[in-house]
């Protein structure tokens, strides 16, 4: 009777705890791993719903391929549909559950929010490069100038800037973010100390960039997003929603856009 008594009231405690940890998450924490990996792989099927217009107009598999590897319109419609149905399924997984946004950080924008994000700028950029020091120290091997394929090339003209710098830099980090440090980080904050919750959805986030190098895998990347991921968490947790971590996640991206598409523009007009 004593040792049942026992069982239950460590069965309460943790309860209470996993509910401090992330209160208002009803589902089971690794129910929300699964979900978030559906979504991403069901998000990129879905952004293939594109492939409708060239198989109407019966074009080849090759010209396929080449539309959507060079078409800079293709790959922007693919992104925006990708990551719209990113938001909507996780806003839908909300709804069914019966819980409000701001579980997982959804509340509205307030002014400080982008005083965090500037602030989290140069600390990020600092833990990054020393780092990237310390592991180029130890790891020999370790390309640091691997480019990442972000597709998007050859971009000509101000409308194909505009769309490339919307698919780049506006509308990755609001589905990222929703999806990463507010569906997935929520869920494993249910179930693990907050650290390890920390660790292992920055390794995940970091896990999906691996395959963007143009000669293999991108350890690089990886790094680099795994410490931006640290950061946009301690971003969601200090100011209590998404919108800071959102602001961070563009700049980086906005600086990342910045040097491949405008800084060779403004060098050919100097």
């Amino acid at each position: 009777m004593f040792s049942k008594n026992k069982n239950k009231i460590i069965k309460i405690k943790n309860d209470k705890n996993s509910e401090s940890r992330a209160p208002g998450v009803k589902w089971n924490p690794w129910v929300g791993v699964l979900l978030v990996l559906a979504i991403y792989v069901l998000s990129q099927v879905v952004g293939l719903v594109i492939l409708i217009y060239p198989v109407l107009l019966h074009w080849s598999g090759p010209r396929i391929s080449n539309w959507l590897s060079n078409d800079i319109y293709a790959q922007f419609f693919y992104i925006l549909i990708v990551e719209v149905f990113t938001v909507l399924s996780v806003l839908q997984l909300l709804k069914w559950f019966k819980v409000d946004k701001k579980v997982i950080g959804l509340r509205k924008p307030k002014l400080k929010d982008p005083l965090y994000s500037l602030a989290a700028v140069p600390v990020y950029y600092i833990s990054y490069i020393v780092i990237i020091i310390i592991l180029s120290t130890f790891i020999k091997g370790l390309n640091v100038s691997e480019a990442q394929n972000v597709g998007f090339n050859h971009v000509h003209g101000v409308a194909q800037l505009v769309v490339t710098f919307i698919s780049l830099v506006i509308l990755p980090p609001i589905a990222e973010e929703i999806l990463v440090r507010g569906f997935l980080y929520s869920s494993l904050k249910k179930g693990l100390p907050q650290i390890v919750a920390a660790l292992l959805t920055s390794l995940i986030f970091a896990s999906a960039h691996l395959p963007e190098g143009t000669t293999g895998l991108l350890w690089v990347g990886f790094i680099e997003t795994f410490i931006l991921s640290l950061i946009l968490i301690y971003l969601r947790e200090k100011s209590g929603g998404l919108w800071a971590g959102m602001g961070l996640h563009a700049i980086n991206n906005g600086v990342a856009y910045y040097i491949i598409y405008l800084a060779p523009l403004l060098t050919l007009h100097i």
